[in-house]
């Protein structure tokens, strides 16, 4: 009882700044929120059906778009070789089909010029020497898993090519959506370290606590990105019930066989899983802001805690009217930004504890 008694009470502040770091700790912020507009843009991308536009990966000469009729109409006639063009977009119009793939070209664009920025700015820090050691290596890490990201990106569009295939697969938009969250984690969380502490001193539990809310953040946009993939918010538009019943029949859950792709492919329980996750989250998210406004009050780790909790709610709330209305695009996009947001705050959060 008293060393909780003593973790629980705040501490002076104490300036750990690391001298140098702003210029370092902007450029990190600034990454993470160039991943955020790329996520926000392949949104866009995925709602607006623009993701098979472009037929090839071509990391280097991919970034010049067409550049004259001919140009436009080759490019053209490789999209209407592929079963999407047939099976859904038979007889689109060459403007229609400049709308999808500058969606499409823009977000791979985006996705270049993060990886550019990234590299002049690492090899430009560790040039400086305020990259090193093991901080070097985490920064390193990150720009790995980056450059991974976009193999793993086009892995996700060749899926989307194969005979019979309109879409991408679900499990890899997953992959890829899932793996551009944790670099984006791991940006603001590296960039959150690097700053001021004010000496907060946090117990385990707390700690423990925030790391909970965070990864069920993560599983829950996981389970976001299945749902987008089986396009399972186009179906049981009603809430809070499935087909009449707030924990549908098995017979509705598992009706695709072999039992394990109803966890991919099936729309009721696809969409089953998001709902549980998201009230959990919810549940998870409240009981930690109240377990840190009672051991730690009046510290900024209370307000985070408290106003990650309100922004779960909000969040919520979002998904539910998302649902209700069948996904129009605004809506689609402002569910998955405002995801990202509540991912990020949960990491900032995370990270700061861990410095006190």
């Amino acid at each position: 009882m008293r060393s909780a008694v003593a973790s629980s009470s705040p501490m002076p502040s104490i300036d750990v700044t690391i001298r140098g770091h702003g210029p370092l700790r902007a450029w990190l912020f600034a990454m993470a929120g160039l991943v955020f507009l790329m996520v926000v843009v392949g949104g866009a991308t995925r709602l607006t059906g623009s993701g098979l536009s472009i037929t090839e990966w071509n990391p280097i000469m991919g970034a010049i778009p067409p550049l004259s009729d001919v140009a436009w109409l080759e490019a053209f006639e490789k999209y209407k070789a592929i079963p999407q063009y047939k099976l859904v977009n038979a007889g689109m119009e060459l403007a229609d089909f400049k709308f999808i793939f500058w969606w499409e070209w823009s977000h791979r664009q985006l996705g270049r010029a993060i990886g550019v920025l990234f590299a002049l700015g690492f090899f430009g820090f560790l040039a400086a020497g305020q990259l090193r050691g093991r901080l070097a290596l985490s920064v390193l890490g990150i720009g790995l898993l980056g450059g991974l990201q976009g193999g793993i990106g086009w892995l996700m569009v060749r899926s989307g090519l194969d005979d019979g295939m309109t879409a991408v697969t679900p499990i890899k938009l997953m992959f890829h959506l899932t793996t551009a969250s944790i670099i984006y984690t791991l940006l603001l969380m590296v960039a959150t370290g690097l700053g001021r502490s004010k000496g907060e001193v946090a117990t385990g539990g707390v700690k423990r606590g925030a790391s909970l809310v965070l990864i069920l953040a993560l599983l829950q946009i996981a389970l976001g990105a299945l749902v987008a993939g089986s396009k399972a918010g186009l179906t049981w538009n009603t809430w809070p019930l499935i087909d009449g019943q707030f924990v549908p029949r098995s017979e509705l859950l598992f009706s695709v066989s072999p039992w394990i792709e109803n966890f991919v492919d099936n729309t009721a329980l696809v969409q089953f899983n998001h709902r549980m996750t998201a009230y959990l989250l919810l549940v998870v998210a409240l009981w930690h802001g109240w377990h840190v406004a009672r051991l730690m009050p009046d510290t900024s780790a209370q307000r985070r805690a408290v106003s990650n909790a309100w922004l779960v709610g909000m969040q919520a709330v979002i998904g539910i009217t998302t649902l209700l209305y069948a996904v129009p695009l605004w809506l689609g996009l402002l569910h998955q930004a405002f995801a990202f947001v509540v991912l990020g705050m949960f990491a900032v959060h995370r990270s700061a504890l861990a410095r006190g």
